[in-house]
């Protein structure tokens, strides 16, 4: 391996400046610490972590806990993360709940040593725990609004309401939400959000729960579904979104001929059959603030906020449609 001496002379710097670049890179301009990186790629130059630890008493990680690692919103938002963690010198420990609050707070507890700070993303625990682990280490949330917490928040809501107008514009007078799960913070949002345009729209509006969300869910739920009066549904995701065309489908029920769809997150709307309508949340944008929020806080810096609200769009694609004009069966 390549030497900091080695990537000093190659980059014509002094070792305390190719240090600065991978550990406090604040500290530098941004167009030295980017020759300095180009130069120790080049080189194949890693920055020792340990040795880093024992001279700074910092371990140079940074620990990032999603709920579910398979769902395309938290892989997208993870290498987001992951993406502005590197260029800042910073290593990323991933920690997968399931979902699970019990587990979120063992990954929590036994990540506390191993990293300098927290990403805490959709978090299911109660709001004294997160507290509890934040006053140990700094930590930053996603999708969780804490009072007097650092966080990011995607405003899906206003998605919503303007998903729920249209389908008001174009005829619909029912509509179904199917969201999951019922601790999410992100899940109440966007349930209020359709409860509340539907009331101002003069509609009605059922609201459905699946155990999780993901695919089977939404294809199981295709029968709760259409046990309501709806002619349209919003789900809490894009995977439930496309599990309910799935179920509908498997049941002669033409989306949007029969039934109007909507999702959100706009990760793998396009490539579904059909293009799915949905709400862009832009996670990547969530996951790169939220880091660059931690880091700010980890070096000292003013951060660029304390708190971070991101704006949402709908997008149509070719799963709404009017409502059908006969009796259903």
């Amino acid at each position: 391996m390549p030497t900091i001496k080695e990537v000093a002379e190659a980059a014509g710097v002094s070792r305390a400046t190719v240090s600065r670049a991978f550990g406090k890179p604040t500290l530098l301009n941004p167009a030295t610490v980017e020759h300095v990186r180009t130069i120790a790629r080049q080189l194949g130059y890693a920055p020792n972590q340990v040795a880093r630890a024992l001279s700074t008493g910092r371990a140079g990680n940074i620990g990032l806990i999603v709920p579910d690692i398979a769902n395309p919103f938290f892989s997208t938002l993870i290498r987001a993360a992951q993406a502005h963690a590197y260029t800042a010198g910073y290593s990323t420990i991933l920690g997968d709940s399931d979902e699970v609050p019990a587990m979120e707070d063992v990954l929590l507890g036994k990540l506390a040593p191993q990293v300098e700070g927290f990403i805490l993303a959709s978090p299911r625990l109660s709001m004294q725990r997160i507290k509890a682990h934040a006053s140990r280490r700094p930590l930053v949330l996603i999708n969780r609004d804490v009072a007097g917490m650092p966080k990011v928040l995607i405003d899906a809501a206003s998605g919503f309401e303007e998903a729920v107008d249209l389908l008001a514009s174009i005829g619909h007078r029912s509509v179904a939400y199917v969201g999951a799960p019922k601790a999410s913070w992100a899940n109440r949002q966007r349930q209020n959000a359709v409860l509340n345009a539907a009331g101002r729209q003069g509609m009605t509006a059922t609201v459905l729960h699946v155990p999780r969300p993901d695919h089977e869910a939404g294809r199981a739920s295709a029968a709760e579904v259409l046990a309501t009066s709806a002619t349209a549904v919003l789900a809490v995701d894009d995977l439930v979104a496309q599990g309910i065309v799935a179920g509908l489908n498997e049941r002669k029920i033409s989306v949007p001929g029969d039934m109007s769809v909507i999702g959100c997150d706009d990760i793998i709307a396009a490539t579904t059959h059909p293009p799915l309508s949905t709400i862009a949340v832009h996670c990547r944008d969530a996951g790169w603030r939220a880091a660059e929020l931690l880091i700010s806080i980890l070096n000292g810096s003013l951060p660029p906020a304390m708190k971070l609200i991101l704006k949402s769009d709908l997008v149509l694609r070719q799963t709404v449609a009017p409502p059908p004009h006969f009796q259903k069966r």
